[in-house]
Protein backbone atom coordinates (compact mmCIF):
# COMPACT_ATOMS: atom_id res chain seq x y z
CA UNK A 1 0.00 0.00 0.00
CA UNK A 2 1.01 3.56 -0.67
CA UNK A 3 0.81 5.93 2.32
CA UNK A 4 0.66 9.71 1.86
CA UNK A 5 1.59 12.42 4.36
CA UNK A 6 0.61 15.92 3.18
CA UNK A 7 1.71 19.11 4.89
CA UNK A 8 -0.80 20.36 7.45
CA UNK A 9 -2.73 23.40 6.21
CA UNK A 10 -4.61 24.45 9.35
CA UNK A 11 -3.49 27.89 10.53
CA UNK A 12 -1.02 27.67 13.39
CA UNK A 13 -0.45 23.93 12.98
CA UNK A 14 3.20 22.94 13.31
CA UNK A 15 2.87 19.17 13.64
CA UNK A 16 3.31 16.44 11.04
CA UNK A 17 1.62 13.03 10.95
CA UNK A 18 4.82 10.96 10.49
CA UNK A 19 8.33 11.84 11.58
CA UNK A 20 11.34 10.33 9.76
CA UNK A 21 11.73 7.57 12.36
CA UNK A 22 8.21 6.21 11.87
CA UNK A 23 8.52 6.58 8.08
CA UNK A 24 11.51 4.26 8.20
CA UNK A 25 9.65 1.75 10.38
CA UNK A 26 6.71 1.64 7.97
CA UNK A 27 9.01 1.30 4.96
CA UNK A 28 10.78 -1.59 6.70
CA UNK A 29 7.39 -3.29 6.97
CA UNK A 30 6.83 -3.00 3.23
CA UNK A 31 4.76 0.15 2.92
CA UNK A 32 5.51 2.76 0.28
CA UNK A 33 5.46 6.29 1.74
CA UNK A 34 5.07 9.67 0.02
CA UNK A 35 5.69 12.85 2.02
CA UNK A 36 5.03 16.38 0.84
CA UNK A 37 8.12 18.58 0.83
CA UNK A 38 8.50 20.69 3.99
CA UNK A 39 5.71 18.75 5.72
CA UNK A 40 7.94 18.36 8.77
CA UNK A 41 9.73 21.71 8.59
CA UNK A 42 7.80 23.34 11.43
CA UNK A 43 8.38 20.24 13.56
CA UNK A 44 12.16 20.59 12.97
CA UNK A 45 12.25 17.61 10.56
CA UNK A 46 13.92 18.78 7.36
CA UNK A 47 13.52 17.30 3.90
CA UNK A 48 17.04 15.89 4.35
CA UNK A 49 15.85 13.92 7.40
CA UNK A 50 13.11 12.34 5.30
CA UNK A 51 15.40 11.72 2.32
CA UNK A 52 17.68 9.74 4.63
CA UNK A 53 14.83 7.24 4.99
CA UNK A 54 14.67 6.96 1.16
CA UNK A 55 11.08 8.19 1.22
CA UNK A 56 9.62 9.81 -1.87
CA UNK A 57 9.25 13.57 -1.41
CA UNK A 58 6.66 15.26 -3.62
CA UNK A 59 6.08 18.96 -4.27
CA UNK A 60 2.35 18.80 -4.92
CA UNK A 61 -0.11 17.75 -2.20
CA UNK A 62 -2.65 16.92 -4.89
CA UNK A 63 -0.41 14.06 -6.02
CA UNK A 64 -0.57 12.58 -2.52
CA UNK A 65 -4.35 12.79 -2.32
CA UNK A 66 -4.95 11.36 -5.81
CA UNK A 67 -2.31 8.58 -5.76
CA UNK A 68 -2.17 7.24 -2.21
CA UNK A 69 -4.24 4.42 -0.75
CA UNK A 70 -3.93 5.81 2.80
CA UNK A 71 -3.75 9.44 3.89
CA UNK A 72 -2.26 10.11 7.33
CA UNK A 73 -2.83 13.57 8.82
CA UNK A 74 -2.99 15.37 12.13
CA UNK A 75 -6.06 17.44 11.29
CA UNK A 76 -8.83 16.28 8.97
CA UNK A 77 -8.44 17.35 5.33
CA UNK A 78 -10.35 20.31 3.95
CA UNK A 79 -13.42 19.49 1.85
CA UNK A 80 -11.55 20.23 -1.40
CA UNK A 81 -8.78 17.82 -0.34
CA UNK A 82 -11.31 15.07 0.43
CA UNK A 83 -12.73 15.55 -3.06
CA UNK A 84 -9.31 14.62 -4.51
CA UNK A 85 -9.07 11.30 -2.66
CA UNK A 86 -9.62 8.02 -4.45
CA UNK A 87 -12.76 6.02 -3.82
CA UNK A 88 -12.04 3.22 -1.32
CA UNK A 89 -8.95 5.02 -0.02
CA UNK A 90 -8.47 5.39 3.73
CA UNK A 91 -8.10 8.51 5.86
CA UNK A 92 -6.67 8.45 9.39
CA UNK A 93 -6.58 11.72 11.32
CA UNK A 94 -8.24 13.66 14.09
CA UNK A 95 -11.80 14.19 12.90
CA UNK A 96 -14.05 15.13 15.86
CA UNK A 97 -16.94 13.48 14.01
CA UNK A 98 -19.51 14.17 16.74
CA UNK A 99 -19.43 17.84 15.76
CA UNK A 100 -17.67 18.10 12.36
CA UNK A 101 -20.55 16.68 10.34
CA UNK A 102 -19.48 18.23 7.03
CA UNK A 103 -16.19 16.29 7.11
CA UNK A 104 -18.00 13.04 7.92
CA UNK A 105 -20.56 13.60 5.17
CA UNK A 106 -17.87 14.43 2.59
CA UNK A 107 -15.92 11.26 3.42
CA UNK A 108 -19.04 9.12 3.07
CA UNK A 109 -20.02 10.70 -0.25
CA UNK A 110 -16.46 10.28 -1.60
CA UNK A 111 -16.49 6.58 -0.69
CA UNK A 112 -13.61 7.01 1.75
CA UNK A 113 -13.09 4.83 4.80
CA UNK A 114 -12.18 7.21 7.62
CA UNK A 115 -10.74 6.48 11.04
CA UNK A 116 -10.78 9.16 13.75
CA UNK A 117 -7.77 9.30 16.03
CA UNK A 118 -9.94 11.05 18.62
CA UNK A 119 -12.36 8.10 18.73
CA UNK A 120 -9.82 5.33 19.45
CA UNK A 121 -11.21 3.45 22.48
CA UNK A 122 -9.41 4.18 25.75
CA UNK A 123 -8.60 0.56 26.53
CA UNK A 124 -5.30 -1.01 27.55
CA UNK A 125 -4.73 -2.60 24.11
CA UNK A 126 -5.01 0.80 22.45
CA UNK A 127 -2.75 2.83 24.75
CA UNK A 128 -0.04 3.16 22.11
CA UNK A 129 -2.67 4.55 19.70
CA UNK A 130 -4.15 7.08 22.16
CA UNK A 131 -3.32 10.35 20.44
CA UNK A 132 -5.75 12.35 22.56
CA UNK A 133 -3.78 11.46 25.67
CA UNK A 134 -0.34 11.99 24.12
CA UNK A 135 -1.21 15.40 22.72
CA UNK A 136 -3.15 16.54 25.79
CA UNK A 137 -0.26 15.53 28.01
CA UNK A 138 2.08 17.91 26.19
CA UNK A 139 -0.59 20.62 25.93
CA UNK A 140 -1.02 20.66 29.71
CA UNK A 141 2.72 20.97 30.25
CA UNK A 142 2.77 23.94 27.86
CA UNK A 143 -0.29 25.48 29.55
CA UNK A 144 1.59 25.69 32.84
CA UNK A 145 4.60 27.26 31.13
CA UNK A 146 2.42 29.84 29.37
CA UNK A 147 0.62 30.58 32.61
CA UNK A 148 3.84 30.94 34.61
CA UNK A 149 5.29 33.20 31.93
CA UNK A 150 2.24 35.49 32.07
CA UNK A 151 2.20 35.48 35.88
CA UNK A 152 3.92 38.39 37.55
CA UNK A 153 5.51 36.26 40.28
CA UNK A 154 7.59 33.10 40.72
CA UNK A 155 6.13 29.67 41.48
CA UNK A 156 8.30 28.36 44.36
CA UNK A 157 8.76 29.46 47.96
CA UNK A 158 11.96 31.51 48.11
CA UNK A 159 13.69 32.43 51.36
CA UNK A 160 16.24 35.16 50.66
CA UNK A 161 18.14 37.87 52.50
CA UNK A 162 15.66 40.31 51.01
CA UNK A 163 12.72 38.45 52.52
CA UNK A 164 10.51 35.41 51.98
CA UNK A 165 8.50 35.02 48.78
CA UNK A 166 5.35 32.95 49.14
CA UNK A 167 4.73 30.18 46.59
CA UNK A 168 2.17 30.70 43.84
CA UNK A 169 -1.23 29.03 44.13
CA UNK A 170 -2.39 27.05 41.09
CA UNK A 171 -6.00 25.89 40.71
CA UNK A 172 -6.73 23.19 38.11
CA UNK A 173 -10.18 22.19 36.85
CA UNK A 174 -10.20 18.53 35.81
CA UNK A 175 -8.06 15.57 36.84
CA UNK A 176 -7.83 13.75 33.55
CA UNK A 177 -4.64 13.44 31.51
CA UNK A 178 -4.39 17.23 31.12
CA UNK A 179 -5.17 18.10 34.72
CA UNK A 180 -2.77 15.56 36.18
CA UNK A 181 0.08 16.67 33.92
CA UNK A 182 -0.64 20.30 34.75
CA UNK A 183 -0.64 19.48 38.47
CA UNK A 184 2.62 17.54 38.22
CA UNK A 185 4.33 20.32 36.26
CA UNK A 186 3.14 23.05 38.62
CA UNK A 187 4.33 21.03 41.63
CA UNK A 188 7.74 20.53 40.04
CA UNK A 189 7.97 24.30 39.64
CA UNK A 190 7.22 24.71 43.33
CA UNK A 191 3.61 25.93 43.37
CA UNK A 192 0.85 25.05 45.82
CA UNK A 193 -1.61 23.09 43.67
CA UNK A 194 -5.34 22.45 44.10
CA UNK A 195 -7.35 20.27 41.73
CA UNK A 196 -11.09 19.83 41.40
CA UNK A 197 -12.90 17.14 39.42
CA UNK A 198 -16.48 15.94 39.46
CA UNK A 199 -15.26 12.33 39.39
CA UNK A 200 -14.44 11.33 42.98
CA UNK A 201 -12.30 8.40 41.79
CA UNK A 202 -9.61 10.85 40.67
CA UNK A 203 -8.88 12.01 44.24
CA UNK A 204 -6.19 9.40 44.85
CA UNK A 205 -4.33 10.29 41.65
CA UNK A 206 -4.37 13.98 42.50
CA UNK A 207 -3.10 13.44 46.03
CA UNK A 208 -0.35 11.11 44.80
CA UNK A 209 1.13 14.15 43.01
CA UNK A 210 1.16 16.19 46.22
CA UNK A 211 -1.81 18.33 45.21
CA UNK A 212 -4.94 19.04 47.24
CA UNK A 213 -8.20 17.60 45.91
CA UNK A 214 -11.29 19.82 46.14
CA UNK A 215 -14.17 17.37 46.16
CA UNK A 216 -17.65 17.98 44.84
CA UNK A 217 -20.30 15.56 46.04
CA UNK A 218 -21.62 13.58 43.07
CA UNK A 219 -25.20 12.94 42.05
CA UNK A 220 -27.16 10.58 39.80
CA UNK A 221 -26.81 12.88 36.79
CA UNK A 222 -23.08 12.24 36.52
CA UNK A 223 -22.23 9.78 33.74
CA UNK A 224 -18.77 8.91 32.43
CA UNK A 225 -17.65 7.03 29.33
CA UNK A 226 -14.12 6.11 28.28
CA UNK A 227 -12.59 8.25 31.01
CA UNK A 228 -14.56 11.36 30.00
CA UNK A 229 -17.64 12.91 31.58
CA UNK A 230 -20.45 12.12 29.18
CA UNK A 231 -23.30 13.88 30.92
CA UNK A 232 -23.80 16.10 33.96
CA UNK A 233 -26.73 18.23 35.15
CA UNK A 234 -26.73 22.03 35.26
CA UNK A 235 -27.55 21.79 38.97
CA UNK A 236 -24.38 19.81 39.58
CA UNK A 237 -22.26 22.31 37.66
CA UNK A 238 -23.74 25.13 39.77
CA UNK A 239 -22.84 23.22 42.91
CA UNK A 240 -19.29 22.83 41.65
CA UNK A 241 -18.99 26.53 40.83
CA UNK A 242 -20.12 27.51 44.32
CA UNK A 243 -17.61 25.21 45.97
CA UNK A 244 -14.59 26.27 43.94
CA UNK A 245 -15.41 30.00 43.68
CA UNK A 246 -13.45 30.80 46.84
CA UNK A 247 -10.44 28.78 45.69
CA UNK A 248 -10.49 30.53 42.30
CA UNK A 249 -10.53 33.94 43.95
CA UNK A 250 -7.37 33.02 45.90
CA UNK A 251 -5.50 31.45 42.98
CA UNK A 252 -2.63 33.04 41.08
CA UNK A 253 -3.05 30.73 38.09
CA UNK A 254 -6.12 28.77 37.01
CA UNK A 255 -5.95 26.00 34.38
CA UNK A 256 -9.23 24.66 32.96
CA UNK A 257 -9.36 21.33 31.11
CA UNK A 258 -13.01 20.21 31.22
CA UNK A 259 -14.42 18.77 27.98
CA UNK A 260 -17.54 16.78 27.12
CA UNK A 261 -17.13 14.88 23.80
CA UNK A 262 -19.53 16.09 21.13
CA UNK A 263 -20.80 18.99 23.23
CA UNK A 264 -19.86 22.55 24.09
CA UNK A 265 -17.38 22.75 26.95
CA UNK A 266 -19.09 23.56 30.27
CA UNK A 267 -18.64 27.09 31.62
CA UNK A 268 -16.87 26.69 34.96
CA UNK A 269 -15.48 30.20 35.48
CA UNK A 270 -18.07 32.94 35.16
CA UNK A 271 -17.55 36.65 34.59
CA UNK A 272 -18.25 37.21 38.29
CA UNK A 273 -15.57 34.67 39.28
CA UNK A 274 -13.03 36.43 37.08
CA UNK A 275 -13.92 39.72 38.78
CA UNK A 276 -13.26 38.10 42.17
CA UNK A 277 -9.67 37.16 41.20
CA UNK A 278 -6.84 39.40 42.30
CA UNK A 279 -4.98 41.76 40.02
CA UNK A 280 -2.27 40.04 37.99
CA UNK A 281 -3.68 36.51 38.16
CA UNK A 282 -3.88 34.31 35.07
CA UNK A 283 -6.31 31.84 33.49
CA UNK A 284 -5.30 29.35 30.78
CA UNK A 285 -8.46 27.92 29.16
CA UNK A 286 -7.50 24.61 27.54
CA UNK A 287 -11.11 24.05 26.41
CA UNK A 288 -11.34 27.26 24.37
CA UNK A 289 -11.68 25.43 21.03
CA UNK A 290 -14.94 23.85 22.23
CA UNK A 291 -16.41 27.07 23.57
CA UNK A 292 -14.25 27.47 26.65
CA UNK A 293 -14.55 26.76 30.38
CA UNK A 294 -14.11 30.47 31.11
CA UNK A 295 -16.94 32.78 30.12
CA UNK A 296 -14.50 35.52 29.05
CA UNK A 297 -11.88 33.53 27.13
CA UNK A 298 -11.45 34.18 23.41
CA UNK A 299 -10.19 31.72 20.80
CA UNK A 300 -6.48 32.08 20.04
CA UNK A 301 -6.26 35.35 21.94
CA UNK A 302 -4.74 36.50 25.20
CA UNK A 303 -7.05 39.09 26.74
CA UNK A 304 -6.95 41.20 29.89
CA UNK A 305 -10.21 41.35 31.87
CA UNK A 306 -10.38 43.23 35.17
CA UNK A 307 -6.62 42.88 35.51
CA UNK A 308 -6.77 39.09 34.91
CA UNK A 309 -4.86 37.66 31.93
CA UNK A 310 -6.93 35.00 30.10
CA UNK A 311 -5.02 32.83 27.61
CA UNK A 312 -7.15 31.10 24.96
CA UNK A 313 -4.56 29.19 22.89
CA UNK A 314 -6.49 26.45 21.05
CA UNK A 315 -3.59 24.30 19.86
CA UNK A 316 -1.14 24.03 22.73
CA UNK A 317 0.38 20.75 21.55
CA UNK A 318 1.41 22.47 18.31
CA UNK A 319 3.62 24.79 20.38
CA UNK A 320 5.80 21.75 21.17
CA UNK A 321 5.84 20.34 17.63
CA UNK A 322 8.98 18.21 17.85
CA UNK A 323 7.70 16.11 20.74
CA UNK A 324 4.02 16.19 19.78
CA UNK A 325 4.83 15.03 16.23
CA UNK A 326 7.03 12.22 17.56
CA UNK A 327 4.27 11.01 19.85
CA UNK A 328 1.49 11.43 17.31
CA UNK A 329 3.51 9.58 14.66
CA UNK A 330 3.86 6.67 17.08
CA UNK A 331 0.12 6.74 17.81
CA UNK A 332 -1.02 6.84 14.18
CA UNK A 333 1.50 4.27 12.94
CA UNK A 334 0.48 1.87 15.72
CA UNK A 335 -3.17 2.24 14.70
CA UNK A 336 -2.30 1.72 11.03
CA UNK A 337 -0.29 -1.43 11.81
CA UNK A 338 -3.17 -2.72 13.94
CA UNK A 339 -5.62 -2.22 11.10
CA UNK A 340 -3.50 -3.24 8.11
CA UNK A 341 -0.30 -4.66 6.69
CA UNK A 342 1.52 -3.78 3.46
CA UNK A 343 -1.01 -5.75 1.40
CA UNK A 344 -4.15 -4.08 2.70
CA UNK A 345 -6.61 -3.54 5.53
CA UNK A 346 -7.99 -6.45 7.54
CA UNK A 347 -11.48 -4.91 8.01
CA UNK A 348 -12.21 -6.82 11.22
CA UNK A 349 -15.52 -5.06 11.71
CA UNK A 350 -16.32 -6.71 15.06
CA UNK A 351 -12.93 -5.88 16.59
CA UNK A 352 -13.16 -3.24 19.35
CA UNK A 353 -10.57 -0.75 18.11
CA UNK A 354 -11.88 -0.90 14.54
CA UNK A 355 -15.46 -0.48 15.73
CA UNK A 356 -14.56 2.46 17.95
CA UNK A 357 -12.54 4.48 15.45
CA UNK A 358 -14.09 3.68 12.02
CA UNK A 359 -16.43 6.53 11.08
CA UNK A 360 -17.27 6.01 7.38
CA UNK A 361 -16.94 2.93 5.17
CA UNK A 362 -18.16 2.04 1.68
CA UNK A 363 -20.13 5.25 1.30
CA UNK A 364 -21.90 5.06 4.64
CA UNK A 365 -21.52 6.47 8.14
CA UNK A 366 -20.97 3.36 10.24
CA UNK A 367 -20.11 4.64 13.72
CA UNK A 368 -23.22 4.32 15.96
CA UNK A 369 -22.58 7.45 18.07
CA UNK A 370 -21.90 9.56 14.99
CA UNK A 371 -25.05 8.31 13.30
CA UNK A 372 -27.03 9.18 16.42
CA UNK A 373 -25.45 12.63 16.61
CA UNK A 374 -26.39 13.25 12.98
CA UNK A 375 -30.07 12.38 13.42
CA UNK A 376 -31.21 15.88 14.42
CA UNK A 377 -29.32 17.25 11.42
CA UNK A 378 -31.26 15.16 8.89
Amino acid sequence: MKIGVPKETKEGENRVALNPGTVKQLKDKGFEVLVEEDAGFNSTFSNRHYRNTEVELVTDANQIYTECDVILKVNAPELNEIALMKKDSVLISFMYPLTEFDIVDACAKQGISSFAMDMVPRISRAQKMDALSSQTNLAAYKAILLGSNALKKVFPLLMTAAGTIKPAKVMIFGAGVAGLQAAATAKRLGAIVEVTDIRPETKEQVESLGAKFIEVEGDDSLKTEGGYVKEVSEEFLEKQKELVAKHVSEADLVITTALVPGKKAPVLITKEMVQSMHLGSVIVDMAVEQGGNCELSEMNKTVLKNGVTIIGESNLASLLPLNSSQMYAKNISELLLHLADKDGFKWEMDEEITQGSLITHKGEIVHPRVKKALQPQT
